[in-house]
């Protein structure tokens, strides 16, 4: 349990500046791709948060030299060095993106022993699809103990996946930059992320075409170089701020982000009468009366984004009228509407089904994240509510947004950490 609390006085309109940090998804990507390098790489603009230096620590116990500088928002990573092809359970259960390092072991020793990935809690999320493309690359996969064991020298093959999947369409094009021959990725996710590894890839030597598209070639190459690279920022930190201006009807401009990439955000704020206005590099979002309720179905890249749905939703719980939320991507994503019932929202969740029923005023009260955008969620909902927010297990949050209390004060937030105490029931 973390030995703090968030504490947020909500009703004041967020107003101001602010800016975005780089891509967690796009981050936690491209490290384990520095694997696949034959000399050091230097990656810019990484945000400063959990997952990374998690990352740092398992790169290391590879064997890997690496430093990073949070403040800079830089890393240096010489994997010449690495010796290991092992990620102890206890490291991989310390994020859910630990298992890009199968696909990055593979391509580089044509091995891998990595356990099960940890993470959130926000339903069950199989790796069926990637062990399918190991095994059509050549390895030989197991699955036991809390373990995966894969070895086997990397051949193009084509992949074929039954469903969309981001993290198998990273693993696979991770273990194929290096594989001997070509590699064809069909029904591939299309998400910036999965792009923003492609140009990385390249930016080493690798020839990968078509990210961005359902179909994805992949030509191995023998070598790849170091590379010096920037990584993009954080679509969904830029839609957590759009939401948070909307939620206290405040007036943000978000600068350094990438406004083509919320346009499904975008759309939905505008259905809802919220203001938003496009520039090259930034986004305002202003709010000069109540919002309409509007329905919303995740879907993958370029629909509406399953992790942005947990904060939209607490949006909507003070919405004019009834909004209906369907959950398409993870089965146990409404954790947070339920803790939000204590603060005055009325939800009705049916299956992957959340009705909500807007009303006028929540208000404070002692609440639990459950996982990582739950509680950039409750966050929001803290933001809205009359009185006293507490939020409980804020470490979440930290696994995936850079100084969020330090932005959210510059913009006029009253949020502040306290230490929880013996009487804290929670």
């Amino acid at each position: 349990m973390d030995s703090y609390k968030l504490l947020i006085t909500g009703g004041i309109p967020l107003t101001g500046e602010t800016y975005v940090s780089g891509g967690k998804n796009t981050s936690v990507a491209v490290i384990p791709a520095a694997l696949l390098s034959d000399d050091p790489c230097t990656i810019d603009n990484l945000p400063d948060i959990e997952d990374v230096r998690v990352l740092v620590d398992i790169l290391r116990a590879l064997g890997a030299d690496v430093s990073f500088d949070g403040a800079a928002r830089r890393m240096r990573i010489d994997p010449r060095p690495v010796s290991s092809y092992q990620v102890p359970y206890k490291q991989s259960q310390r994020m859910r993106a630990s298992y890009y390092l199968i696909g990055a072991l593979l391509g580089r020793c044509s091995h891998a022993e990595v356990g099960y990935p940890g993470g959130c809690a926000i339903g069950n999320r199989p790796m069926d699809q990637h062990l399918k493309a190991f095994r059509a690359l050549g390895a030989e996969v197991e699955d036991k103990g809390g373990m995966i064991y894969a070895h086997g020298k990397m051949m193009g093959g084509d992949v074929f996946f039954d469903k969309i999947t981001v993290g198998g369409t990273i693993n696979a094009m991770l273990a194929a930059a290096k594989a001997e021959g070509t590699t064809i990725l069909f029904n591939a996710a299309k998400e910036p992320h999965i792009v923003d590894l492609a140009n990385f890839l390249n930016s080493m030597g690798a020839k990968v075409k078509g990210a961005g598209t359902d179909t994805i070639r992949i030509t191995g190459q023998k070598h790849l170089h170091g590379s010096n690279y920037t990584v993009i920022p954080d679509q969904i930190e830029t839609g957590t701020l759009m939401i948070a201006a909307a939620a206290t009807r405040g007036d943000v401009t978000i600068h350094g982000c990438i406004p083509t990439h919320m346009e499904a955000l975008t759309a939905k704020l505008l259905e809802m009468g919220v203001q938003v206005t496009e520039m090259d590099d930034a986004i305002r979002v202003r709010t000069v009366r109540g919002h309409r309720a509007v329905n919303i179905k995740t879907q993958e890249y370029p629909g509406f984004p399953t992790d942005l749905q947990q904060p939209m939703s607490a949006l909507l719980t003070r919405a004019n009228g009834d909004s209906i939320v369907i959950e398409t991507i993870f089965e146990s994503r409404f954790k947070h509407l339920m803790e939000m019932r204590r603060m005055g929202a009325r939800v009705q969740i049916l299956d992957q089904t959340a009705i909500i029923e807007g009303v006028t005023e929540l208000y404070g009260a002692p609440v639990t994240a459950t996982d990582l955008r739950a509680g950039a969620a409750l966050v929001v909902a803290g933001l809205m509510a009359k009185g006293t927010t507490e939020i409980y297990e804020p470490g979440f949050i930290e696994r995936g947004y850079e100084h969020i209390e330090e932005k959210l004060r510059a913009l006029g937030a009253v949020i502040s950490r306290a230490p929880v105490g013996d009487h804290d029931a929670r």
